[in-house]
């Protein structure tokens, strides 16, 4: 078995990348059986204290001496982990996209019914698990509304976090992998926080307050706590907290995200760690206050959040929209209103596959990447494949600073 700094190392050329991509993924062969036990192990190594995770008593002792975050150039932020590899928000996920070299690891966090917070995106564990195949849940589908529409599935709210743990995950995209469907658990949140804290080199955590209109609408917690009240306490329980690049920040580098400008606010009251507000698509008002996306962008709203947040996280086609040829058009200025206010702008999603790129880019993420980094100027990105964003990273703005060796 390679050790876990094998495992976790940066991969700096073009052919190793691929020869180890071919491994790791070759469909049905011998290789793919290895990769699954190869990462079941270090699975098992990281965390080998799950039970204990879970029962709230893990603390990290392991590679107290790491490299610190960069922060030199755009943040590289695995977007619910390597899901372009691998079934999002599964602890493989994540690995994998700690080896191809993200700075952050991205999450979406829900709770249970019975008040656990997982790592789940969707409210429904419909299209990303196996749940389907299990007959013994048949009588949990339900009806619920969230944001303003009727949903029907089997929801976060409706299973115990036992019940969870007896499904696996699934690929959500019908053109990439499903080598590993059916093979991987869903994670908590301190199962997440473990696979950061275990990094052998400093790795920053980006968790979503999701959708907690409807959650705090369906779960209750003791003493008529909040699901953000939970939330921001878990991260305290692991010494997350700090300004942004504050000592403590660089130890345990976070950004707390949300769609909701009041958990947002309400999260600035129980943390100092750095927020950012997301922005949804022009169409779609925001779940908690109903703005529009103009009134949320504006120079007044602009103004307003900046007290509370560090950046902001549109939808890429927000900031520079496509026309129905699928070539972009001229760049709003957005970016420039968030810089002036000293807002980072982390947009979202940036994937591989041509159907996700615009006709400009020539069928060639790396000429997207450039194009966001060195021509509009953003401070992050949300990618589904952090390998690729690294190699571009690496080739065109290697890094220069040599950073501190926290103990944590």
């Amino acid at each position: 078995m390679k050790t876990l700094s094998g495992f976790f190392s940066r991969r700096n050329s073009h052919s190793s990348y691929r020869s180890s991509e071919k491994m790791a993924i070759s469909l049905g062969s011998k290789s793919c059986a290895l990769e699954v036990l190869r990462i079941a192990l270090l699975l098992l190594c990281i965390l080998s204290g799950t039970g204990a995770i879970r029962n709230g008593h893990f603390r990290n002792t392991k590679n107290s001496g790491r490299v610190g975050l960069q922060i030199e150039r755009a943040f590289n932020i695995a977007h619910r982990g390597a899901n372009g590899e691998l079934p999002e928000e599964t602890a493989q996920a994540y690995l994998r996209a700690i080896e191809d070299g993200a700075d952050f690891i991205e999450t979406d966090i829900l709770a249970t019914k019975d008040g656990r917070l997982i790592c789940q995106h969707d409210m429904i564990f419909d299209v990303t698990s196996n749940i389907n195949d299990h007959p013994e849940f048949k009588d949990r589908v339900r009806t619920y509304e969230v944001q303003g529409e009727n949903v029907t599935g089997y929801f976060t709210v409706d299973f115990t976090l036992d019940e969870i743990k007896t499904l696996k995950a699934r690929q959500r995209f019908a053109d990439r992998d499903h080598t590993y469907d059916d093979q991987f658990d869903i994670i908590t949140f301190e199962e997440f926080i473990a696979i950061a804290l275990n990094a052998p080199r400093i790795v920053g955590i980006y968790p979503e307050i999701k959708n907690p209109v409807f959650i705090n609408e369906h779960v209750n917690w003791e003493g008529g706590k909040k699901f953000e009240d939970i939330f921001v306490e878990t991260l305290l329980k692991y010494d997350y907290k700090g300004a942004y690049l504050s000592e403590n920040w660089l130890k345990r580098p976070i950004f707390i995200q949300s769609f909701a400008p009041t958990s947002l606010v309400y999260a600035s009251n129980l943390t100092d760690s750095p927020l950012v507000f997301l922005i949804d698509d022009v169409t779609i008002p925001t779940q908690d206050t109903n703005q529009t996306y103009a009134e949320i962008t504006s120079d007044a709203y602009l103004d307003y959040i900046s007290k509370y947040v560090v950046g902001i996280g549109p939808w890429k086609d927000n900031i520079v929209p496509p026309d129905a040829r699928n070539y972009l058009t001229l760049p709003t200025d957005l970016v420039d209103k968030a810089h002036a206010r000293n807002l980072q702008v982390h947009p979202y999603t940036f994937r591989n596959e041509p159907v996700y790129l615009h006709f400009d880019f020539h069928v060639d993420p790396y000429q997207e990447y450039d194009y966001w980094i060195n021509t509009i100027g953003i401070d992050g990105l949300f990618t589904d494949f952090t390998g690729s964003l690294h190699l571009f990273q690496e080739w065109t703005t290697p890094l220069k600073g040599n950073y501190t060796t926290y103990k944590v």
